[in-house]
């Protein structure tokens, strides 16, 4: 047995153009964008890049390897894959360890660099840092070696698929894929296709669990009888900053489409896939299905978050009103107090010293007033007047 060589990858929505200005950075460490040079330097030199070539391959790709054995393809949909041999065939971490640290620490940070201008990223989403799975190909290797090495592996639960060519064990975080003639590259088609396929599912599992975060957290506003004054601007705020974030993802998951038909399109146009393929189902079919239902989910998380913010926008205007209403009364009384003392007065009015007191002590109780029925408007509670939803249990 042989372990031949382990790849992590990723994905996220990026074109050609984005692939240009990568490849300004890898070449040359420059960019076109107002962005800091000397660190777009210094970024340049962690990658510690060795070789760098261009390529198409049904999509636009880099290729580039570091002088530390590393290989990075950065293919022009946004499909990432580091991979690198394997010293050891009986050990695997090591070279894991590996390729995650400089993922992380040098590519990723360097990467983002590159399009921290433009739309920003949702706070929701910029976190997103996973690098697993980790695909380990071997060559010719025994059930008793392959046993050995898922013991390795925080004890797992496999899937598993086969053909007279290969076969695939698949587990939440590893794929160890067993042949016997394929070629790499062929094996790196398939890998590329998975891990693509992984990632598309990934994103889209985290839009379903952030829909539902901010949906529970709307949910918790709206299902209150009565709200606090005080309560609603800091509710409305809230609101606003969700349906920024609703908007940014929802461009996102709209762009999805494009990119898995494009993508379907040309694996399923590659005859050295047609194996790998079957073994794959039909993932590309499902993926399609599960984008439509979170596109479905996502605009009636829109439309729920717009039904919010017309809510306590309202409760907003009502609250203005009376704030309005509360100063005219307390601007009434001060005028009505200045009137009565100039037509109750037989002279010009002088100023002494009894009145410049009697001023503050009015203008005094004016803002005890005005603070007085603020802090009563701040506490009173208004209805949030709004259906109720029983949930299925």
């Amino acid at each position: 047995m042989k372990i031949e060589k382990i790849y992590i990858g990723g994905w996220f929505q990026r074109t050609m153009l984005h692939l240009t200005e990568i490849y300004n950075l890898l070449e040359s460490g420059e960019s076109r964008l107002k962005l800091d040079k000397h660190k777009l330097a210094a970024y340049r030199d962690a990658l510690n890049i060795d070789t760098l070539n261009l390529g198409v391959d049904g999509f636009e790709f880099i290729e580039f390897s570091t002088k530390d054995g590393i290989d990075v393809k950065i293919i022009e949909d946004g499909l990432i894959t580091l991979s690198s041999k394997n010293s050891d065939d009986k050990a695997f971490a090591p070279t894991i360890d590996k390729l995650a640290n400089y993922y992380e620490e040098k590519l990723s940070p360097a990467i983002s660099y590159i399009f921290s201008l433009g739309a920003p990223i949702p706070k929701e989403l910029a976190n997103i840092k996973t690098v697993y799975p980790y695909l380990i190909v071997l060559h010719n290797a025994s059930k008793d070696e392959i046993e050995a090495l898922l013991s390795q592996t925080e004890g797992q639960n496999y899937y598993e698929s086969k053909n007279e060519s290969f076969e695939v064990l698949r587990s939440e975080k590893y794929y160890f894929i067993n042949h016997k003639h394929k070629s790499l590259g062929k094996i790196e088609r398939y890998i590329e296709e998975r891990i693509f396929a992984r990632e598309f599912k990934g994103q889209l599992h985290h839009y379903l669990d952030l829909h539902r975060l901010i949906w529970e957290k709307i949910a918790a506003v709206k299902e209150k009888t009565k709200v606090r004054g005080k309560d609603i601007v800091e509710f409305s705020s809230k609101i606003d900053d969700y349906a920024k974030t609703i908007n940014l993802v929802d461009s996102r998951i709209n762009q999805m489409s494009t990119y898995l038909r494009t993508r379907e399109k040309i694996a399923k146009s590659d005859p050295d896939l047609k194996q790998f393929l079957d073994a794959m189902e039909y993932r590309y079919e499902t993926l399609g299905d599960t984008l439509a239902y979170i596109q479905q989910i996502w605009t009636m998380t829109k439309n729920y978050v717009n039904s919010a913010r017309s809510l306590f926008s309202d409760l907003q205007s009502e609250i203005t009103q009376k704030s309005v209403s509360n100063l005219t009364v307390v601007t009434s009384m001060g005028v009505g107090a200045s009137l009565i003392a100039l037509f109750t007065t037989e002279t010009m009015p002088e100023f002494t010293f009894f009145g410049v007191i009697y001023f503050f002590v009015l203008a005094g109780l004016g803002l005890i007033v005005s603070q007085v029925l603020k802090f009563i408007g701040a506490r009173q509670k208004y209805e949030v007047a709004d259906k109720d939803y029983e949930k299925i249990k």
